[in-house]
């Protein structure tokens, strides 16, 4: 008998959370869990890898970098308990994709609809910076995930996650247009079946500089919802 894809998420959830492929990001993810940041000394840390969030079968998959050492590293989901996250909720809410306007913990009681979140990298990196051998070690989750997820619309939050995705849609067998498309944010290709959006990440470094505003997150991210709910006509 084939497994649901509710079966199949699930076991590849344990598998992620069990993961130790990569010796620098396991020591890192650990250290941070146990020396821990002031703020949150009273609190016991995730610190290991993150699965993603969202219902099984969602219209649009957005993928991010990979979790925040203090962030979904401490709380155990992914953009939860950092300032990234506060903006993706944000907007998510006002979107109408998500039932809370923020994310604190992973029993807050936040329930996403139309909309899953993941993540390139699993594993909280030294600097935000996977390695190239480290993101390669991850990429069979994102392909699996995509794979049974299947959303007509993704989402990649900055250029790491732009050029994750490409890789996992070749790996999965969708003609990648010629030329490659190129990440900018408000990019759009369309992958195969898919559509592909491109929007800068919900950084700090981003939102603090103006780079990025609540309006043009809510652009794309409306854009993504929009597609998604008319079938994938532009």
């Amino acid at each position: 008998m084939a497994r649901s894809p509710s079966r199949r998420l699930a076991e590849l959830d344990q598998r992620i959370i069990a993961c130790r492929a990569c010796p620098r990001l396991v020591a890192w993810r650990e250290e941070v869990a146990l020396t821990r940041r002031s703020a949150y000394a009273d609190q016991e840390y995730w610190g290991r890898p993150i699965t993603g969030f969202g219902p099984v079968r969602p219209g649009v998959l957005v993928v991010g970098l990979a979790p925040a050492a203090h962030g979904a590293n401490r709380t155990g989901r992914i953009f939860t308990g950092d300032r990234s996250g506060d903006w993706l909720f944000a907007s998510l809410h006002r979107l109408g994709l998500a039932s809370q306007a923020e994310s604190v913990s992973r029993d807050d009681g936040q329930e996403l609809s139309g909309v899953r979140i993941t993540a390139a990298v699993r594993c909280a990196p030294p600097g935000n910076a996977p390695t190239p051998g480290e993101r390669d070690s991850c990429a069979p989750y994102l392909v699996e995930e995509v794979d049974i997820t299947d959303p007509p619309v993704i989402v990649a939050l900055g250029g790491f996650a732009w050029q994750s995705v490409l890789r996992t849609l070749q790996t999965l067998g969708d003609d990648i247009p010629r030329p490659r498309p190129r990440f900018g944010h408000g990019a759009t290709a369309r992958v195969g079946s898919r559509w592909l959006l491109g929007c800068y990440h919900p950084s700090q470094q981003n939102t603090f500089t103006g780079r990025l505003t609540e309006p043009m997150l809510d652009d794309v991210l409306g854009r993504a919802r929009d597609l998604a709910e008319t079938g994938g006509v532009a």
